[in-house]
C-alpha cells in the first residue's frame, strides 16, 4: 500500500487595534510586536484548518 503525504494547515486570527500614523506604520508595528513576542495566537484565534495532498 503507498504512502502519501499530506500537509495539515491550521490557520489562527485575531485583529487588533494599533495606534499609528499610516497603514505602512501600523504594519511595521503588528509586525515587531509580534516577533517580539508581545502579541501570540493561540488557540482563541483559531479560524480552521485545512488538509491537503501533496
Amino acid at each position: 500500500m503507498p504512502f502519501y503525504m499530506i500537509e495539515i494547515n491550521e490557520n489562527l486570527s485575531r485583529i487588533i487595534d494599533i495606534e499609528a500614523e499610516d497603514e505602512e506604520s501600523t504594519l511595521k508595528i503588528a509586525r515587531e510586536k509580534y516577533k517580539n513576542g508581545e502579541i501570540v495566537l493561540d488557540s482563541d484565534d483559531y479560524v480552521d484548518t485545512t488538509f491537503t495532498v501533496q
